[in-house]
Formats: structure tokens, sequence, C-alpha cells
């Protein structure tokens, strides 16, 4: 039905001679290196512009962990022409939203506004790009509440501080051994000059894009963004020295104590990312993908039907997920909270064996077409929202794909075998691949909950 209904708008929208509701993406870069991508989508008056930046926590270096997240706070506190706070008062008067976020990989910020105030934000968005300015008091300031953060989503979070440890452990040379939100004692010793020398380094033209996704014209947003980025002055980016992870040799084991009421166990094995669909490692990344749906895609998969179930259940709950792509290198994960009455290690071995009874037994051909029907299903709901379509098309650009990739990764995921599914199950899942965090649960304080002392409005992580 939902096939019919596109056909027939889409001869409609032809006989009547209207312009088609969306539009594929265009792409174009601006003299002094920064690249714009622009898709029409008239299904309402509104527009998304985001700023993407390639840098992310992934780009620091030891002893300024978190600078990447403070930054993103620091762009909301002023340039010469706008006083700090002042940023997200236009935008608010504009009848818009706003904010930003943080990861590994890159720094974010959007804003989604009535179309007609497109080139207002804009403006706004490339002043503080070129000309961020703040007093070293204002970093101060705001350097604690990014302390504040850390203590609330990570300190006061027992399976935050797991994954912490989990990814310091498992990473030895590559840059994703860092967290985004930076180790306190780095937090404790950041200087304002170290932000500023982050913001000078990788803030240039050539290593960020512009997206706009709304009611636009294409020609329209390039004469903006020509105007308002245009006028910034190029500069190189820096040279990024490859850090790759080094072959890991043997399983590693560690614990985490921390107040909780539940035991918790994760299991981190490292697995090919996507890169693009002519590498080596393509038909296992899609083969991965499918394999996290087959255990956790949906409700009543393997994991949860054979482990949560039952008056001999394993575990109170259980999950299963896979990186896929990134800036840097991807794990597949296996986790879950052990029942009562059942250990970690149980739960572990449980998780494990569900892996294993794949690579022994393989999938049948109907669970692989349930799976890959819900995934397509979810990828064309989620491109009912401005939003999501922009983050998708800034996050190709990041990881440096083509802006068709999510298309062509529909048609390369319904190819996916039962084969193929059954031979990654395998080939990934030994010991020498494994990290393993168990978290020890630990008497609660009879302190209340910590509450945040300020808002913690900007500097999100995805």
């Amino acid at each position: 039905m939902r096939k019919l209904c596109g056909w027939s708008l889409a001869f409609w929208t032809a006989l009547s001679g209207a312009a088609p509701l969306t539009e594929p993406p265009t792409q174009f870069q601006l003299a002094n290196g920064m690249n714009v991508i622009v898709q029409p989508d008239r299904r309402a008056p509104t527009a998304v512009h985001m700023l993407w930046v390639r840098v992310g926590s992934m780009d620091e270096v030891d002893g300024t962990s978190g600078v990447a997240h403070v930054l993103e706070h620091m762009l909301f506190k002023g340039t010469p022409s706008v006083a700090a706070g002042e940023f997200s008062r236009r935008v608010a008067a504009l009848g818009g939203r706003e904010n930003a976020f943080t990861s590994k990989d890159y720094t974010g910020y959007f804003q989604q506004i009535p179309a007609h105030r497109l080139p207002d934000v804009m403006k706004l968005e490339a002043d503080r790009f070129a000309n961020n300015r703040w007093p070293d008091a204002e970093f101060r300031k705001e350097l604690e509440v990014v302390k504040e953060e850390r203590r609330l989503r990570t300190d006061d979070s027992p399976r935050a501080l797991l994954f912490e440890q989990l990814e310091a452990a498992q990473y030895v040379a590559s840059p994703y051994r860092r967290p985004i939100i930076g180790w306190m004692e780095d937090l404790d010793t950041l200087e304002p000059n170290d932000a500023r020398a982050f913001y000078r380094q990788w803030y240039v033209p050539a290593n960020a894009t512009v997206v706009v996704v709304g009611d636009v014209q294409v020609a329209q947003v390039r004469q903006w963004a020509q105007r308002f980025y245009g006028s910034i002055p190029a500069r190189a980016v820096p040279a990024r020295k490859p850090r790759e992870e080094p072959p890991q040799r043997g399983l590693r084991r560690l614990e985490v104590k921390a107040p909780a009421e539940q035991a918790y166990v994760a299991m981190a094995f490292k697995v090919p990312a996507f890169q693009g669909f002519q590498t080596p490692h393509t038909t296992d990344a899609l083969a991965l993908t499918m394999l996290a749906a087959v255990l956790d895609g949906y409700s009543g998969a393997r994991l949860q039907r054979a482990l949560t179930q039952g008056s001999d259940r394993v575990a109170d709950s259980v999950n299963a997920g896979y990186g896929f792509s990134g800036r840097g290198p991807q794990s597949f994960y296996l986790q879950g909270v052990p029942a009562a009455g059942k250990t970690a290690r149980e739960l572990e071995q449980a998780l494990r064996e569900q892996v294993a009874r794949v690579a022994r037994e393989g999938v049948r051909e109907e669970e692989l077409r349930r799976v890959k029907n819900q995934w397509e299903a979810a990828e064309v709901y989620k491109r009912d929202s401005l939003f999501n379509t922009a983050r998708e098309l800034g996050t190709l650009w990041i990881e440096g794909l083509p802006l068709d990739t999510n298309d062509r990764l529909m048609e390369a995921l319904q190819r996916v075998t039962p084969e193929q599914v059954q031979a990654v199950a395998a080939k990934y899942f030994g010991d020498d691949q494994l990290t393993v965090a168990t978290l020890l649960p630990q008497p609660r304080s009879d302190k209340p909950p910590r509450k945040p002392t300020q808002p913690l409005r900007h500097g999100g992580t995805p």
C-alpha cells in the first residue's frame, strides 16, 4: 500500500506540473573549502540547518580529554557581535529551537526554524564558527557545568562507568579509548587556552560542512552560504596521523565496582567497520548488521526468547548491537542483567552460546526476511523527520561516504544471505577479539541523588 500511495503521489505531482515534495541532496563546495549539502523537502514550511565539524574526542591528545565537548559549550558563549547566551535567545525569537552534540567522530550544531528564517540562523552560525570569543572567567564557569554533567551522567551512573572502563581497556592505540566527556582529572587541569588552541586548529572551513534540509531552493541556499560562510578565510586542515589499533592477543577482562542493585555484564568483540561498498569487509559488515538484528532486532528476538523467559531464565534483560561505521574501529556488543540466582559469568556464557548456535546451525530464511523488512520500514519512517535526514547526511559526510549510501545500504542488506550471517558468527566471536566488563554491585549510599546545580542544556553526546 505504501508503494502504491507513493507512486500515485508522484504521478499526480508530475501530471499537475507541481514541483516534487522532496528532491535528492545536492552537494557543493565554497571557494574556502567549506562543504554545503542541501536537500529540499517541501512537506512543511520548516528547515533544519546544521553545521558539522569533523572533529571529536578522537582528535584530542592525552591530558586534554574532553576539550572537544567543552569547546562545543563555549561556542554558545559569544562573539564580538553576539553576547554570551544571545545566540540561543535569538533563535528562540525566530520561532526555532537549537542545540549541539559531540561524539568521538564529530561536533555538530543545529537549528530547526521556519524556512523563511534560514538566512538569519546561517548568519548567526557562520559568525560563531569564525569569531568565537569569550573571557577566561566564562570558560572556568562553563567548565564547572561540564564537570557536573560528568558527575551526573557518568560518575553516578554504574553502567556509564562500566562502558567507560570497557572502552579504556578494549583499545590500546585507538583514541576511541578516551571518553567523550573527558577524564575528570583532565577536566580539573583544562585551561582556557587549551580550548582556544583546539578551536583554531580544527574549526576551519575545509573541515566543516553545512547541511540544510527543508522547504528551500538549492540556488537560494547557495547564495546565502556564499554570503555568510564564503567570506571565512581558508586555512589548511591539520594532518591526521593514523592511530590504528594493533591486533588483540587474548581475552581482556575487567571488573568495575559501583553502587548498584544488580550486576551487569558487557562484552565487546572487535569486528570490521563498514567503510564503503568497495572495501574488503563490506559483506561482513552487512552480515554483522543482520546478525545483531536476528539476536535483538525485535520484541521476542533470539536473545530475549532464549534468555529472559521461562522459570529457569538466565537474564532479566539482554541486548546486542553493532557499531557499523565510524572514523575509528567498531565493536559488536552483547550485554545484559543476570536474573536472580544467576551469575554474570553464567549470563556471559549464555550470550556467547546464542552466537555459537548461529555459527553452528545458521538462521532461517524467514527469520532473516523478518528483520530485513523491519529494518527497511524503520529506515523509511525515519525519513519523515527533517532532523533525522539532516543528521544522516552530516554523518555520511563526516565518515567520507557518498550521500546515497543509505539508499544503497537498503538494497545491499536485502541481499545478505543466511550463509553470510552464519559465517560472521563463526569468524569474529573468539576470545582474541573479546573484552569483558562486569559490574560488581556495591551498597548504595544513603545520600539523596545528586541534582544538577545548573541546567545541563548544551553538550549532548549522541
